[in-house]
């Protein structure tokens, strides 16, 4: 008699469903628990809880205003990014989009999405339970993007029309994902052209021309920041974005959240107000904007200030032990528009880190 055949992605979908239900964790926890990207535990799913869509990523993301409000959520390993409202003012050139929404406000590099899926599964609010109905899409090592949650009141026709038109013939579950690349080692600070690179910083005319003068000098962002003119940097305390949330709260000054990865950066413009410490998350909890961020994780924290044609722009920069960016805030501004300066005041007068104001004594 022959031994059954053991199917591999059944196998990893039963180990994931579990890991969910039995620790009462999120998709990407129990994906982390069983030693698996969220991306490879969503795709052995295809078939069941998930539907395969074609990698037509731009055509597919350009028709999510058709579903109304909805939840967008970026996320990194160290901040998740939670926003409701509708996609407005979707634009693409090549592999680079925009949706310049009043609420959801997004810079999406298709070049780095590798799989998408929707996923339509049980999940339980309290006592009761409910479809969950969402479009997810993750990159080549099987890290997610961008997920797009439909609510109550979302366009739900409109999303099944979606996943017909877009669903993949071939519904087979499992992605080949790559191992993540290492974190970039930075050069020696002597094998930098630090005068030229001070002398750049100080002639931008525009926050954007920031990423060439990091390509143009090879520099990362934490040793730009480390070797820029001492004027336009002041390293912080780690508890300085805690405290910015908490005194952007009690003015009600509005402010900018980016949170970004490979494939998305989306930001959240407009005041805050409920800031809530649980454990390691640092939450701003407000109707139509979550923010849940590990506090524990942020590494090193910098005020910084890029000259523009507008004036000095101000932002809190924080940074994970690998060097990547967990988030950055500024104060609320428009092209051809100075900053607030109500901001700039409550970002300059940050705390210090303890070694810098030794420095400064």
């Amino acid at each position: 008699m022959l031994a059954a055949t053991r199917n591999p992605q059944s196998d990893l979908r039963q180990r994931f469903l579990a890991a969910k239900r039995e620790q009462k964790l999120r998709n990407r926890d129990a994906a982390v628990a069983i030693g698996v990207s969220e991306g490879e535990a969503l795709a052995a799913c295809v078939g069941a809880e998930a539907i395969r869509l074609q990698p037509n990523f731009v055509e597919i993301f350009e028709e999510v205003p058709q579903l109304g409000a909805v939840m967008a959520l970026t996320r990194n390993d160290n901040v998740v990014h939670e926003k409701d409202g509708v996609y407005e003012k979707m634009s693409h050139n090549g592999h680079v989009g925009l949706a310049l929404g009043a609420a959801i406000d997004l810079r999406i590099f298709y070049k780095q999405w590798h799989f998408g899926c929707a996923v339509i599964e049980e999940v339980t609010r309290g006592s009761e339970t409910s479809l969950q109905k969402s479009l997810q899409f993750y990159d080549l090592h099987g890290e997610a993007v961008h997920k797009v949650f439909l609510r109550e009141h979302s366009n739900h026709a409109a999303f099944d029309e979606l996943v017909v038109r877009w669903r993949d013939p071939q519904q087979l579950p499992g992605i080949t994902v790559e191992p993540a690349p290492p974190a970039a080692i930075d050069k020696a600070d002597a094998e930098i052209d630090g005068d030229g690179f001070r002398a750049a910083w100080s002639n931008m005319q525009d926050t954007h021309e920031f990423f060439g003068l990091l390509r143009d000098f090879g520099v990362s962002r934490t040793q730009a920041l480390r070797l820029a003119p001492p004027q336009f940097v002041r390293r912080l305390d780690n508890g300085a974005a805690r405290l910015i949330l908490d005194q952007a709260a009690a003015s009600g000054l509005p402010i900018m959240v980016f949170v970004g990865n490979r494939g998305m950066i989306q930001i959240h413009s407009g005041p805050v107000a409920n800031i809530k410490l649980m454990g390691p998350w640092l939450n701003v909890l407000d109707p139509g904007f979550n923010l849940h961020l590990r506090e524990d994780k942020i590494v090193s924290s910098w005020v910084v200030s890029k000259p523009t044609r507008d004036g000095a722009v101000t932002s809190l920069e924080l940074f994970d032990a690998d060097g990547g960016t967990i988030a950055m805030l500024f104060g609320v501004r428009k092209p051809g528009q100075p900053e607030l300066p109500a901001w700039r005041a409550t970002a300059i007068n940050l705390p210090l880190l303890q070694s810098e104001t030794e420095v400064q004594a």
